[in-house]
């Protein structure tokens, strides 16, 4: 089952990358447009072009310098941002006096999940089988020469890494106890080196790398309902977490709007670096938070 899932991840990456560049070669497009994706145009002799060595060289730099820039970034906020990093907080706080309460409930809810459901949750989130999969994405990218594909795959690799980064540091320094380890949500051995992964509950690293991956493939497409079914597919890792008991679910929000503000302050690196822009118009800087409780009903909504 593993095998196979990890498979299919990559055969699905490699068909969206296929996707792209026939988007890029078809009869609408813009003359000249493909071979500029390419990396050279039609007037251009062969010796011309640039080698796959010196793109990847450029590529690894932009990954790098993203992975700084999202680091940096909060020293540029202007008002609206702490208007949204207020509106995070109180969001996080509101729904931390709920975690003891929905962590049981989505605990009680995991016999009736499909298998299949679960292990999908799992694996995709997990770190090695992400990276395989964007690796996939960028060498395809780079071996056709298209920027675009590139640039995902780019923009997927300097994302999951300052995601990454920022997650295994903060596992050390929150130290909370997972639902699964200790059924509390105040207990906490920050910094503590001893206290072993069932104190690594904050962040969640398959919500980073899961979200990382959805919130940049629905930028792929207008469509919003596609763009709904990427995001649905992509949230069901953390919500799979929060069922086997390995995070809270406030772990989950904050690692959400965690990875798509790191995605968002990469992805402006990037377009003063590359031609191709995967965000159309102006950047919207909105986000908002919807605690839903009712009858059967315990939720959280960000809306971005």
């Amino acid at each position: 089952m593993p095998n196979r899932i990890v498979y299919s991840l990559i055969i699905l990456c490699l068909i969206a990358t296929s996707s792209l560049q026939a988007q890029l070669l078809s009869p609408t497009s813009t003359p000249g447009k493909a071979d500029k994706d390419y990396g050279f145009t039609i007037k251009e002799k062969k010796e011309e072009r640039e080698t796959l060595w010196q793109l990847f060289k450029y590529d690894a730099k932009n990954i790098l310098g993203g992975v700084g820039y999202a680091y940096t970034r909060p020293l540029s906020w202007q008002k609206d941002d702490f208007i949204i990093l207020g509106a995070t907080v109180a969001g996080t706080a509101a729904l931390y006096t709920f975690d003891n309460e929905s962590s049981r409930y989505f605990r009680d809810q995991v016999d009736d999940v499909p298998q299949v459901i679960r292990d999908y949750g799992f694996y995709y989130g997990s770190p090695q089988n992400n990276y395989m999969a964007m690796g996939a994405v960028y060498l395809t990218g780079l071996v056709i020469r298209s920027e675009k594909v590139r640039r995902v795959g780019v923009l997927l690799a300097a994302s999951a890494t300052a995601g990454g980064i920022l997650q295994q540091a903060a596992k050390i320094g929150v130290g909370r106890a997972r639902p699964n380890h200790i059924a509390d949500r105040d207990r906490f051995k920050p910094f503590d080196l001893d206290a072993g992964a069932g104190f690594h509950s904050f962040p969640s690293g398959h919500t980073v790398l899961s979200i990382t991956n959805a919130h940049i493939i629905a930028k792929l497409f207008e469509s919003p309902w596609i763009k709904a079914g990427v995001y649905v597919i992509g949230a069901i890792p953390p919500i799979s977490r929060v069922w086997e008991g390995a995070h809270w679910l406030t772990d989950v929000a904050l690692s959400t709007v965690m990875s798509i503000a790191i995605v968002e302050a990469i992805d402006k690196f990037l377009d003063s670096k590359y031609e191709t822009k995967l965000t159309k118009g102006p950047r919207e800087k909105n986000l908002s938070w919807d605690l839903r409780l009712g009858p059967g009903q315990l939720g959280v909504a960000v809306t971005f």
